[in-house]
This record gives structure tokens, sequence and C-alpha cells, in this order.
């Protein structure tokens, strides 16, 4: 579905207030439940001594105290980070494609990804495990030569839209199939590949906080910079050229910001479905379908999601804990059938 006007492009300050409250109170929900609960009372009183000149009391035991810096925040931080940027993808991909049921898997980001940890959790020097040391990057490395392959192919001759979607899909498919083939010919490590496949937000401290964080905020940066010219893009590409628009040119820089910030956070934290999905439809039933608006707010939506998702994992099955991509997809797939009957719908 092509849009063909532009949505009014101001953005009410009321909304980015409303949407860093709800963050910030998904967040202490997420921070305080758990099988060792802590009060909020002693959360603000860590957090606020934590600051600059000021002291607070907190009757936080020293364990308690352990738990919240060393396991729930960096949790905490690393579901901002990830759902943010998901969602912000999401929002971009769908903008230069002009397609509503575009994704950040869309030129087999994903399956490059997915690739990349198996053949490291197979043949890597910790055969059988899970170390991040060693699936992160091969996972990073996966995800970014999928997405350039899926751009190389989809700009032969003349580029398309269709074309780059296509070639993605035939990327994901060809890499599936080898990752598939990986997996059956080593079924010892089938457990520690699906597991990582179905996604988590584990961390074993703030290392992977501080390893993705330069890529996000850079790759962020750059989609919110180019949030307008998205709006122009929507009106198509003679009209945008018309207009003074290198619509190759902008279509490629934000396909590779996009991309780079989806593998770099898809790397640490495995496969996580739909939230491209959910988060942009969701903002646009609400606020409107200016990419002046959708690009700041679906980063703190994102974030404001997957947190939740990720409190929904960690407590539906306590002491055990699902995996987010069951939970994100549990919403995801109805959701995802409801756009595209909306689509199908809009193009009749």
């Amino acid at each position: 579905m092509v849009e063909t006007t532009v949505a009014p492009t101001r953005l009410p300050a009321t909304w980015l207030v409303l949407s860093f409250v709800a963050l910030a109170g998904a967040a202490t929900v997420s921070i305080s439940v758990g099988a060792a609960g802590l009060s909020v009372d002693g959360i603000v009183a860590e957090l606020v001594d934590r600051l600059p000149w000021i002291e607070a009391e907190s009757d936080l035991s020293a364990t308690a105290s352990g738990i919240l810096w060393q396991v729930r925040m960096p949790r905490i931080a690393l579901g901002v980070l990830v759902g943010g940027m998901l969602a912000l993808a999401g929002t971009s991909y769908q903008g230069i494609f002009r397609n509503p049921l575009a994704d950040p898997y869309l030129l087999g980001v994903a399956a490059g990804a997915g690739l990349g940890a198996t053949l490291a959790i197979v043949f890597g020097p910790d055969t059988g495990g899970t170390s991040l040391a060693v699936v992160a990057p091969a996972a990073f490395v996966g995800a970014l030569v999928a997405a350039i392959g899926s751009y190389l192919l989809g700009t032969v001759g003349r580029a398309t839209t269709t074309s780059l979607i296509l070639a993605g899909v035939a990327v994901a498919a060809f890499l599936t199939s080898i990752q598939t083939y990986v997996q059956l010919r080593n079924t010892d490590s089938l457990r520690d590949v699906v597991s990582w496949m179905l996604g988590r937000l584990s961390t074993a401290g703030w290392g992977e906080i501080r390893a993705i964080l330069p890529l996000v905020i850079v790759s962020s940066i750059v989609l919110l910079l180019h949030r307008r010219l998205l709006d122009v893009l929507a009106l198509g590409d003679d009209e945008a050229t018309a207009l003074g628009v290198q619509v190759t040119t902008v279509r490629l820089v934000v396909l590779v910001a996009a991309s780079l910030g989806t593998a770099a956070v898809v790397a640490v934290s495995g496969l996580i479905g739909f939230v491209g999905i959910i988060v942009p439809h969701a903002l646009r039933l609400t606020i409107g379908t200016s990419y002046a608006r959708l690009i700041p707010l679906s980063f703190v939506a994102g974030a404001t999601f997957l947190v939740l998702a990720d409190l929904l994992a960690r407590t539906l099955i306590s002491p055990a804990e699902l995996p987010i991509g069951v939970v994100t997809a549990f919403f995801g797939a109805p959701f995802f059938l409801g756009i595209l009957h909306l689509t199908e719908r809009a193009a009749t």
C-alpha cells in the first residue's frame, strides 16, 4: 500500500512526555517484580543515591542492591535498546519501502544473524554453549552480510521497492536452508541454537550494553535526521525527485542505518519478532502516519513494549522463564494478520 498524502508533522510535546512516563512506569514495575521482590521506595532511593551530590537512604540489602544493579538494571537497559531499535528500524523500513508490512527482518537480517549464531555455537571454541563473546560477533557479521547481499541483489538493474523485498525473501530462504542443514548435522547443539533463536534479554552484566550502545546511538541519530525525508518519499519516487530529494541515496542511507542497528541488537538478544510490526502500526492508529512523528516516538514505544513483554516472559510461568520471542509472537501474529486484512481491504 502506498501512502499518497503527508500527514501533519508537528509532534505535540504531550506525546513525548507521555511516552517517557510510560517507559519509566514499565521499567519501574519490571525492576520491582521478580523472585526477589524489591520495594519501589528502595529502588528510587538507590537510583537517586547514584546521582552526583545527592545522598539518599535505601532500605535495600547488599544482596538486593546487587540484584538491582547487576541483574535487573542491565536487563531493562538491554530491553530498552533492543525494543527501541527494532521498532525504529521497522518504522524506517516501512517508510523507504512504502510497505506497511515491512519489518527489521525484511532483508534477511534475522536469517543472517541466525546462521552466524548457529555456526558460532556449533563450530566455535565454546561448542555446546552460547557464550556471547562468540555468538554475538558471529550473529552481527551474519546479519550485515545478509543485508548487504539483499541490497546488492535487489539493486541489479532498475532498483525498486519490490525487487528489494523479493531479494530479501530469497536471501532469507537461502540462509535459512544452510542453517537448517547445519542444525541437522549437529543435533547435539540443537537446543542451544533454538534457545538463542527464540530470543532472550538475559545478560551477564553491562558489557553487552556497552558493546551495542554506540551502534544504536549512531543508527538512531541517522534515522531521526531523515524522518522528514521519509514523509517526502511517501509521495512517491517521482514526486520526491521533483522536490529535489535524492531518492536512491536517502533509501540507501536509511536502509544501512536501520540494518546496522538491527544487526547490533539482534546479535545480543537473539531473534525477537513482530516488534517492528506492532509498534509502528499502534502508533499510526494514535498519532497519524507522518514519519516526522513516528520516528521520534517509535523508539520509546518499542522500548516500553519489549520491557513489558520481558516482564511477562519472566513471570508467566515463574520460576521458569519463557523465551521473549514466544511472548512477542503471541501478540504479534494476530496483529500481523489484522494489518494484512486491513491492507488488503484498502487496496480493493
